[in-house]
């Protein structure tokens, strides 16, 4: 694997877990509805409920972030959590992420 591509990765991927981690430690603040207001109080449980659910899906993106890091220190970052073949440099640019090769992802997926 390219060090290169691997030191770019590790510093996205710090960056990114970063961001989450202040987005996920910031309150969510609930503004107070008056007795009547029906609309607006359905308008707060839904925003609530929307950003409970972004909540949540950062929460999964950290812990991937988090796992390929640690694919970094172990020395098998780039490698196709699923067939164990290399994961293109291409795709480890775009998403340092990736835990799979194309192939792999795109059978998941069906």
């Amino acid at each position: 694997m390219d060090a290169q591509l691997v030191e770019n990765a590790r510093q996205t991927l710090e960056a990114e877990r970063a961001r989450i981690r202040l987005e996920l430690s910031e309150e969510v603040e609930h503004p107070r509805v008056a007795h009547g207001a029906q609309t607006a109080a359905a308008t707060e449980v839904t925003e609530s409920q929307r950003g409970q659910q972004l909540r949540e899906r950062e929460q999964l993106h950290l812990g991937v972030i988090e796992g390929a890091l640690r694919r970094i220190e172990a020395g098998t970052f780039g490698l196709c959590q699923t067939c164990g073949q290399p994961i293109a440099p291409e795709r480890l640019e775009a998403l340092p992420w990736a835990q799979d090769c194309v192939a792999c992802h795109g059978k998941k997926r069906r």
